[in-house]
């Protein structure tokens, strides 16, 4: 029997274009000798809906698009994602389900049973789980399917720390006598994520000696990145069959053939998170209604990372990078700016900004007589740049894009209505400290981002030979920490018996606390880590006590 595992980009709310390509993808599958194609969780309308899982229009139209494509699917059955109404009384009103379309109808339909309650996911906001998982029998075979990957698939692996909810969907439907076992998911992208998910498919087949078809969403959601990776693993452990990453894909697997198996299936950290960055921001930008996007040209490595993302996802016509030269920007700069835009291919343009700082300080020369220059006057460089980089965005119709790192927004080492202007920050959740790792990987096979702006000293340039490290600890040391404390979630103890300085962590988590409320007005951000800024960390703005 054939199986079509179709990893698509659906767009959320976009019912029809999401029928379209559950529709071509169907057909695909049907051309090609399929009896079943499998379509990840919530593939109907799009995952997260969120909020709109509280519209009764919205889910109304779900059921009623849900109708319409079971009517347009022949001569092959589809397993997808669909949110039905909760047929109880008690509880709450939806349910995550697992829906089999068969001869133009609903055939069977089940859920998914355990709730995933992260900084991605707050599925107890909306959903009910149903009584059962889905079973169902076609081409001599039985299947069992679950609804998302960490939770219903496996729920208490040690290795992800996901709680014991004191039931075990797997063993429920092993025990029907089920012959494969189907997870359809929307499954989220963080790094190291695709050698975990293949651990516990793997741990899963072997226990119960039964295939794992792991069906997952690719595509960028606002911040969220799902990286398709969709696997089959055989009954045996051995994975037979891998999607593509950051790419829609449609894999067949036959179970009635032998498959080699696929040894070290995983690129390296920097190539996934670079493609995953690049997928993130052309579908942030197509499903928002952008075809351009333009960002400052700093000269500095940030804001050139942030170019190379933005050719490679949006291609160098449709990007605008600007340099903004004031007193304090070195030739150096200037030169690297313009070089860096040449290499890439895309348009340059120069705004000197000295007058209109100058124009700025004089107008706040009478209120700030007698007092000394500081962060203020620093500050309007970045607000004077803001303002350019918006007009150009309202005029052009081009998506701004934010360049900040993790470690500068973790330390409120930006200016808000600044430099954290934009629509989308694009690097928010990648440290300093890997964003050198990123540029030296494009660099790998020939100089596209000028070395001298990777190796030369950080500084934002707003006085007079600054560097970051006037402000800051060395990168290296600040990342440490704050991986420690935003990942692990290691108290202060514990960060210096990894032989840290007192004084330092505590004087990096005193601004990690005090800057809550700079994140929080913070363009949203494309997310990697396990504690993006806005998705993955919840804290108060005002708050007293000690920095715990």
């Amino acid at each position: 029997m054939k199986i079509a595992i179709c990893q698509v980009n659906p767009i959320i709310g976009d019912f029809e274009y999401n029928i379209s390509l559950i529709k071509d993808a169907s057909d695909r599958a049907r051309d090609s000798g399929c009896l079943l194609a499998v379509f990840p969780g919530m593939s109907l309308m799009g995952c997260p809906p969120k909020d709109l899982l509280e519209r009764s229009s919205f889910i109304e139209e779900n059921i009623a698009r849900f109708n319409e494509l079971a009517f347009r699917i022949c001569d092959i059955a589809i397993l997808l994602g669909h949110v039905y109404k909760n047929p109880l009384k008690t509880g709450k009103p939806l349910i995550n389900g697992a829906a089999l379309i068969r001869d133009g109808r609903m055939a069977a339909k089940g859920g998914k049973r355990l709730f995933a309650n992260h900084d991605a996911c707050d599925e107890t906001r909306y959903l009910e789980p149903p009584a059962e998982s889905l079973v169902f029998d076609i081409g001599g075979k039985r299947f069992g399917v679950t609804v998302s990957m960490f939770e219903d698939t496996w729920s208490q692996d040690d290795f992800l720390s996901v709680p014991d909810h004191g039931m075990e969907p797997v063993s429920g439907l092993v025990g029907s006598g089920i012959d494969v076992l189907i997870n359809i998911s929307a499954s989220t992208f963080t790094k190291n994520i695709g050698a975990s998910r293949l651990n516990i498919l793997k741990k899963i087949s072997r226990e119960y000696h039964v295939p794992t078809i792991y069906c997952n969403q690719v595509g960028g959601n606002d911040g969220l990145l799902f990286d398709g990776s969709s696997m089959v693993v055989n009954q045996d452990g051995r994975l037979i069959c891998i999607g593509r990453q950051f790419e829609p894909d449609l894999s067949v697997w036959d179970t009635d053939e032998v498959y080699d198996e696929i040894m070290n299936p995983w690129v390296s950290d920097e190539e996934s998170i670079l493609s995953g960055l690049i997928m993130g921001m052309r579908d942030y930008a197509a499903k928002c209604g952008f075809s351009k996007v333009l960002l400052g040209l700093s000269g500095g490595l940030d804001s050139a990372l942030v170019a190379f993302i933005a050719r490679e996802a949006m291609g160098p016509e449709n990007v605008t990078g600007v340099s903004m030269p004031s007193p304090y920007t070195s030739e150096m700069s200037k030169e690297d700016a313009r070089t860096l835009a040449g290499n890439l291919g895309i348009h340059f343009r120069e705004i000197p900004i000295n007058e209109l700082i100058e124009t700025c300080n004089r107008a706040l020369s009478g209120l700030f007589a007698g007092l000394k220059q500081d962060e203020t006057e620093e500050n309007i460089q970045a607000r004077v740049r803001a303002n350019i980089l918006m007009a150009m965005s309202n005029k052009f119709n081009a998506l701004l894009l934010a360049t900040g790192n993790k470690s500068e927004l973790a330390m409120g080492y930006c200016t808000l209505y600044g430099d954290m202007c934009g629509g989308l920050a694009v690097i928010a959740d990648v440290s300093k400290t890997f964003c050198y790792g990123l540029c030296n990987y494009i660099n790998r096979n020939g100089e596209i981002i000028p070395q001298r702006i990777i190796s030369r000293p950080p500084s934002a340039e707003l006085r007079p030979d600054q560097t970051d490290q006037d402000s800051l600890p060395p990168y290296d040391i600040l990342d440490d920490i704050l991986e420690a404390v935003l990942e692990r979630n290691l108290r202060v103890d514990e960060i210096v018996e990894q032989g840290h300085d007192p004084a330092v962590v505590k004087d990096v988590l005193r601004r990690l606390t005090f800057n809550e409320y700079k994140r929080q007005q913070a363009p949203p951000c494309l997310r990697i880590t396990t504690r993006a800024f806005g998705y993955g960390r919840k804290y108060p703005i005002a708050r007293g006590g000690q920095v715990y």
